[in-house]
């Protein structure tokens, strides 16, 4: 399928299509259309992150990420998880102030910084969700295990060398469910 967001990705522009490609769509093509351009997406392309359409950018009903997994069913814990970040991370990118303590999850500032980090280091849009799917897939691997230890609270009594090698299959599995 053909998906289209408007260009310069950042934070949520970019963990949703990552959450396409490893829970919706793995063959999932992106175009990236200038602001105030929308109209000119491809017909056929199913929009995103722009204002006025069920996918939308972030508002009172929350992130794209979050709007994704309602219209999707995408009910996995570690999706949930990653929503609070990239929530957190949006939350910062927007009031730039000292709202360390008014986030959810701190992991969403540093996400800003490796989102803006990532825009001014790649070579443009295509190039940013390319680099940027591996940040993503560490996210993901980071919220599964904080999950999993919950489920089994023996796995957080292991040292980290031997955690990662218990976790490390399981979340793989996860990652390629598609």
């Amino acid at each position: 399928m053909k998906w289209a967001t408007t260009d310069h990705i950042h934070l949520d522009r970019v963990a949703c299509p990552w959450l396409i490609r490893r829970f919706i769509d793995p063959k999932a093509e992106f175009f990236f259309v200038l602001r105030g351009k929308e109209d000119t997406r491809p017909k056929d392309a199913i929009p995103f992150g722009i204002p006025g359409v069920e996918l939308g950018p972030h508002d009172e009903h929350g992130t794209c990420f979050d709007k994704f997994l309602r219209k999707y069913k995408l009910n996995d814990p570690a999706l949930a998880e990653m929503a609070k970040i990239i929530e957190s991370g949006v939350h910062h990118a927007i009031t730039r102030g000292d709202d360390r303590n008014k986030v959810a999850a701190l992991e969403g500032i540093g996400m800003d910084a490796i989102s803006e980090g990532m825009m001014l280091a790649t070579l443009g849009d295509a190039d940013n969700l390319d680099k940027s799917m591996a940040i993503y897939d560490a996210l993901y691997a980071y919220c599964k295990a904080h999950i999993l230890m919950k489920e089994d609270p023996t796995l957080a009594q292991k040292g980290m060398l031997q955690r990662v090698d218990l976790l490390r299959g399981p979340i793989k599995a996860a990652l390629t469910k598609k």
